[in-house]
């Protein structure tokens, strides 16, 4: 892997905050054609940007002074760069008079001073931006130190991994011993749907109903159709589980 990455056949990005989802990799040639086909992004800054990573094969960061702050904002806004925030939390900001927003304007005191009715009564221009959300009015780029790789999507798709397993896991729990034998696992993920065998469609023939509509099934509703073999792999990959030969009933599944 570390040849592949070496040679520009593969990306490895970084994933802050996401545990032992920390990491993700992806084909160059998919990164490219996905910067490529950004509605988001200027034709020349597409080349620049595919030039530098083709230039830095195992680089997870974008130095700041290597592109100019539109370009930099047009980047982390199509998804392809990210920057680091401050440890502190918004919480933090305003529950600490003084220190609470390291002397910018949205800290108690300065506000408390200031004249009623003025924009720095209310934190000054871009105070929600400078708080860690969405205001406009911010002119420089959040955060601190050197911008890291991203994969546009990546957030929502780990963060959907990551619930998938942690539901996994709560089916598992509900034995005594936290071990099931793999057919039950799969039952309970699936929500107890109505069978497609020849009797349910017999059944479903003469009108009659007995189950559950898979649209109502957390499957569906939360994991969009998400296969339980699939997440049972990311879950023993994880090291969360393990498969083994009960011997009698076939595979078993046990929490870790």
């Amino acid at each position: 892997m570390a040849e592949l990455i070496r040679k520009g056949a593969i990306r490895k990005v970084s994933v802050a905050g996401r545990g032992n989802l920390s990491e993700s990799l992806i084909l160059v040639k998919d990164l490219e054609t996905m910067i490529a086909n950004s509605p988001l992004l200027e034709a020349d800054l597409k080349e620049k940007f595919t030039a530098y990573l083709r230039d830095h094969p195992t680089a997870l960061k974008v130095p700041r002074a290597q592109f100019v702050p539109p370009d930099a904002k047009a980047l982390i806004h199509a998804g392809f760069l990210t920057t680091s925030t401050p440890s502190w939390t918004t919480a933090e900001v305003f529950s600490k008079p003084g220190d609470a927003m390291r002397g910018t304007l949205t800290s108690i005191e300065s506000i408390s001073r200031a004249a009623s009715g003025s924009m720095a009564a209310v934190g000054g221009e871009g105070a929600v931006h400078a708080a860690g959300g969405s205001g406009g009015g911010a002119r420089s780029i959040p955060g601190t130190g050197d911008f890291s790789v991203s994969i546009p999507m990546t957030g929502q798709f780990l963060k959907l991994l990551a619930s998938a397993e942690t539901h996994l896991l709560s089916l598992l729990s509900k034995s005594k011993f936290k071990e099931l034998p793999e057919s039950l696992l799969k039952q309970r993920w699936d929500g107890g749907v109505l069978a497609d065998d020849a009797g349910a469609q017999a059944r479903r023939s003469r009108g009659e109903f007995a189950g559950i509509l898979p649209g109502r099934t957390k499957k569906w509703k939360q994991f969009y159709g998400m296969a339980f073999e699939w997440v049972l792999e990311e879950c023993v990959g994880a090291g969360m589980l393990e498969v083994f030969n009960t011997g009698s009933v076939g595979r078993g599944v046990r929490a870790l």
